[in-house]
């Protein structure tokens, strides 16, 4: 499996590379399916609401926008993450950025994977998986 990083228009960059690579492999795993290639791309607030807007409709920012280019069980993808909206919920929820971080892209990893967060029912599903894998990290 291959777990790349990038920055587009930002000076933030993710700390602990491998170990994350490893986390999102072992997730991806004992999810029953095969990794193959994830880009993590740390974006620009005007990059991502431009994201939000031309595939998703939605006029606003967010922390992370998904793509997924799964074929059957093989998960690969593209998370775009915005760190200033990252920072910004660190605080709303009194948490650490470092913290938050690691949040959103397990967020986006099980995107990959197949869930979704569309209604309650799946929001809490979403933030048991979140709290279970980030607790082995």
């Amino acid at each position: 499996m291959e777990i790349f990083f990038h920055r587009e228009d930002v000076e933030t960059g993710v700390k602990e590379k491998e170990r994350i690579r490893k986390w999102i492999e072992a997730t991806i795993n004992s999810e029953e399916k095969k990794g193959e290639t994830i880009n993590i791309i740390l974006t620009s607030n005007r990059n991502i609401r431009s994201l939000n807007k031309k595939f998703l409709k939605r006029d606003y920012m967010t922390d992370i926008i998904a793509f997924n280019y799964n074929r059957g069980n093989i998960i690969s993808g593209d998370l775009f993450l915005n760190p200033d909206t990252i920072k910004k919920n660190a605080g709303k929820y009194k948490t650490k950025f470092a913290e938050e971080i690691l949040r959103v892209i397990i967020h986006g990893v099980l995107h990959l994977i197949g869930y979704n967060d569309e209604n309650n029912e799946e929001k809490l599903m979403m933030r048991e998986k979140e709290n279970f894998y980030l607790d082995r990290f």
